[in-house]
């Protein structure tokens, strides 16, 4: 069968034909459900491989374990398998974009083992299950500004995106919007074993947590607040929360979140060799 000519408008992309490889997984099956729900692609223009029997959700897509023949049939196809698992995936992408979600692996070793040339490595987290991921993505020499336009338009169907220049963004946000929920739940955590040690239930404490972080999010996506000036403005308040700042930032807490995202980008970097 012959490759697809590149997408030539955005108009066209709610005809486009995507496919998933590893459409069962958890981000498969996120940024399918966005795609549908969105408008973004068709039910019956979405083709989901996975190597087991094939869940009841999404009806009316097609469903495969042939990944050789998802790609024959799609205009996009997303690679979206445990980064160790990608050896194992068998297929030739010819002329297609090739949209790949897979941490820590370059662009290059997606261009060796698919024959694609326009590749994008993207990184969405957990937040795309409530369309509220935040998702990084950077582009081969290759890729055209109307596969610019089509990425921008699945990406922004679970969340916001940004492009990145360079691959090292990539893999430095891996560490850092790549966690969604994990950074937060550390902290959450530790309030509500704070709280509970000054005996307050631990559902209360639980509920006073999750709300201040829940709380927080929904303020800086209203508004659009630098949370510098955030903090600028609690610490110029002299209040109890400032008091409370600066106890956290003497206890090292910046030199602590540092050490955690390098030790991200370490991990990163050494899946990758």
């Amino acid at each position: 069968m012959n490759a697809p000519a590149p997408v030539a408008r955005e108009s066209e992309a709610a005809g486009l034909r995507v496919g998933i490889v590893g459409g069962n997984g958890w981000i498969g099956r996120a940024l399918a459900r966005a795609l549908i729900e969105s408008g973004a692609v068709k039910p019956g223009a979405l083709t989901l491989s996975c190597r087991s029997e094939p869940p009841g959700w999404f009806p009316g897509a097609r469903w495969t374990r042939d990944n050789q023949a998802l790609a024959d049939a799609s205009d996009v196809v997303v690679l979206s398998v445990r980064p160790r698992d990608f050896t194992g995936v068998r297929l030739r992408t010819g002329d297609r974009l090739v949209i790949s979600v897979m941490a820590g692996i370059p662009i290059a070793a997606i261009a060796e083992a698919t024959g694609a040339r326009r590749i994008v490595r993207a990184l969405p987290n957990a937040a795309a299950e409530v369309g509220k991921s935040y998702t990084p993505w950077t582009a081969s020499p290759e890729t055209t500004d109307a596969d610019r336009q089509v990425v921008r338009r699945i990406f922004a169907a679970c969340g916001t995106e940004d492009e990145v220049g360079r691959e090292a963004d990539i893999d430095y946000l891996t560490g850092l919007s790549g966690t969604g929920p994990a950074y937060p739940a550390l902290l959450a955590a530790a309030m509500m074993a704070d709280a509970v040690a000054h005996g307050l239930p631990e559902a209360v404490a639980r509920r006073a947590a999750v709300g201040l972080l829940v709380g927080t999010g929904r303020i800086f996506e209203a508004t659009g607040e630098d949370p510098n000036a955030t903090l600028a403005a609690y610490l110029s308040y002299r209040g109890v929360t400032a008091a409370a700042i600066e106890a956290m930032l003497a206890c090292g807490f910046r030199q602590a979140v540092n050490a955690g995202l390098e030790a991200a980008l370490r991990e990163t970097l050494g899946a990758k060799g």
